[in-house]
């Protein structure tokens, strides 16, 4: 979520907040550790985040909340594939004419949407998926040419052989995994 010139990065993931602010320059909030409604408006003035960015979509894994708690238990029963609970949050918390950008990848039916708040508020929602093969050769070319890095985001370096055990790390969040580096 960003404000006046902020970038705000939340997550409850340590090693994913301490890369926001090292290399993202980002102020962060844990959500296992404060409310993040209160911060933001504490941080924002009471007015909320200019723009706010829903990047992880079906896969945020938000914990506490009662609409976090329904997401979750109807995913159990097979009701719901998504848990749009992040999406709900940036609804709520993006200032009036502000922006919300989802490049997260939803795959069903969402339900519990405030709706009326992105009306009355006149938010502006952006989406779509990351255009791959227009980005890779240009970004590629930056690596190789020294002008970025993106090495700080590799944590783990395995064998393709165990790319399905490193898959099951990555998405359970285990052993500080947040980008796996596959070799033939």
């Amino acid at each position: 979520m960003m404000g006046a010139g902020r970038v705000i990065a939340i997550d409850r993931v340590p090693e994913r907040l301490a890369m926001a602010r090292e290399h993202g320059r980002a102020e962060t909030i844990d959500f296992g550790e404060e409310d993040v409604m209160e911060r933001l408006n504490e941080m924002t003035q009471g007015r909320g985040p200019d723009r706010c960015v829903d990047a992880v979509g079906a896969e945020a894994h938000a914990t506490g909340s009662l609409d976090a708690l329904m997401d979750k238990a109807k995913e159990a029963v097979n009701l719901t594939k998504d848990r749009a609970h992040v999406l709900r949050e940036a609804m709520m918390a993006c200032r009036k004419g502000g922006t919300i950008s989802v490049p997260g990848v939803y795959i069903a039916m969402l339900d519990k949407l405030p709706f009326g708040a992105v009306v009355n508020k006149g938010l502006t929602i952006r989406s779509g998926q990351t255009h791959v093969q227009r980005y890779l050769q240009p970004l590629l070319k930056k690596i190789e040419d020294g002008e970025i890095d993106p090495s700080f985001v590799i944590t783990h370096k395995v064998p393709l052989s165990e790319a399905p055990a490193a898959y099951e790390k990555f998405k359970d969040k285990k052993d500080g995994c947040i980008k796996v580096v596959l070799t033939p």
